[in-house]
């Protein structure tokens, strides 16, 4: 039976939940606005499957990729539509014309994520770019498994969890129709805290009073066309690329459209490190406990192919990289090898070491933000988001220097490095 006593031991991948054989387990939101599961005794009989299905209880061995990638879409519209390099809807559409299913993350009517499945290329657009937040899961390992039965090609994206949490629901069979496919993760925040800030920041309410105030200042503003609406949102980007690039990728909040005249209304736009909820997440002040010591990471789930963002490329091949993304791939079985060589890319070899170098979603350990405690005190007290945010991350003085001088610092080694790293990428092209 699953009873969660250190929060740090559970992902939240719900394959507990959806394995049950008496529905007896359901998902419960704690204080920070988390899931956990929630066995009802009364119904359970002890039959074992959750704790047999649980990626934490039942971690396997680490493997290693077998080849790490620099990729580019080669369509450029598609690519500006993602976040890093466009691979995963070109793969999509290689598994739906062979008449497959995409199982991915998509925003729901509230502006939550939670995993859909989809069979036609139009509904999986909305599963392109990331979304900073832990879907819900829903049913979707068990879709996946009738699918699989049923001979159906799949293509499952999920975090490293997720997919951890799918292999072993699937008790660690291997389907030759499965390709499975994680992500580099930073770790996931709170949904709740995401609910929060979104009622605080775009609410009707304050959206009137935005409106108020531009019409003071003598100017004329579209978003009153939205106001009747339940929601002002029309589309939310993490990793917006249009206007600043990839590197200063911009979250951007778009207004639900009256008429064809406001699509392109935008009610907020900050480059990533100047948009509150952004600030706490990237600052690891409220990451799931699990998050913080990571046990599903670096081949652990077994994915077939694991995507990212190519950081540092600018400076290990400037020749690579027009600021419109590029794509690290690690291609970690034979399968995820076939998929990828089907794809129209643009591609470049590198290695493990470089990819490690530069991008940080490979760590599988985060010191939690020292505030973190402080942070959900200051909310459940009344203090809003931005304004929580804003005093946890406030730095007296001398570590606001330290933090300088260590920024100057990596620069200068950052500078250094290239020239060894070309080196090492010159090899991996002659081998």
């Amino acid at each position: 039976m699953i009873i969660i006593q250190d929060k740090e031991k559970c992902c939240g991948c719900s394959a507990c939940v959806q394995r049950c054989p008496k529905h007896c387990i359901s998902l419960e939101e704690d204080s920070e606005g988390f899931l956990y599961p929630k066995v009802d005794k009364s119904v359970c009989i002890d039959c074992g499957l959750c704790e047999k299905v649980c990626p934490i209880i039942n971690r396997a061995d680490k493997t290693e990729p077998l080849r790490v990638l620099a990729a580019k879409n080669t369509n450029e519209e598609e690519r500006m539509n993602s976040s890093s390099g466009g691979v995963f809807l070109p793969l999509a559409r290689e598994v739906i014309a062979k008449g497959g299913v995409v199982f991915g993350a998509v925003y729901d009517e509230h502006w939550e994520v939670h995993h859909v499945f989809a069979e036609k290329i139009e509904d999986v657009y909305p599963m392109i770019g990331s979304k900073y937040l832990q879907s819900r899961i829903d049913n979707c390992y068990k879709e996946a498994e009738q699918f699989l039965k049923q001979g159906r090609e799949v293509l499952f994206v999920g975090s490293p969890c997720q997919i951890a949490g799918l292999r072993t629901f699937l008790r660690n069979k291997e389907y030759p129709n499965l390709l499975a496919v994680d992500f580099l993760c930073h770790g996931v925040p709170s949904p709740g805290v995401w609910r929060r800030y979104l009622a605080e920041i775009y609410s009707r309410d304050a959206l009137k009073e935005h409106c108020r105030r531009q019409a003071a200042a003598g100017k004329n503003s579209v978003l009153l066309l939205s106001l009747n609406a339940k929601s002002p949102i029309g589309d939310i980007k993490f990793r917006d690329k249009c206007e600043s690039g990839w590197k200063k990728f911009r979250f951007v909040v778009r207004s639900k459209s009256a008429s064809k005249a406001d699509q392109n209304t935008v009610l907020s736009s900050d480059i990533h490190y100047m948009n509150p909820f952004m600030q706490g997440f990237l600052s690891d002040i409220y990451l799931r406990p699990s998050c913080y010591a990571c046990k599903c990471k670096n081949g652990v789930n077994h994915s077939d192919m694991t995507i990212a963002d190519f950081w540092g490329i600018n400076q290990i091949a400037p020749e690579f990289d027009d600021d419109k993304g590029v794509g690290l791939v690690l291609l970690n079985t034979k399968k995820g090898e076939e998929y990828f060589s089907r794809l129209p890319m643009d591609m470049m070899p590198s290695n493990l070491e470089i990819a490690h170098y530069y991008n940080g979603g490979f760590n599988e350990h985060t010191k939690a933000h020292p505030k973190r405690d402080q942070f959900f005190f200051l909310i459940e007290n009344g203090k809003s988001i931005k304004a929580a945010v804003e005093i946890c991350l406030r730095l007296p003085f001398k570590q606001r220097v330290v933090r300088i001088v260590k920024g100057v610092v990596k620069k200068v080694v950052k500078k250094i490095l290239p020239a060894s790293s070309v080196q090492a990428i010159k090899k991996a092209v002659k081998r």
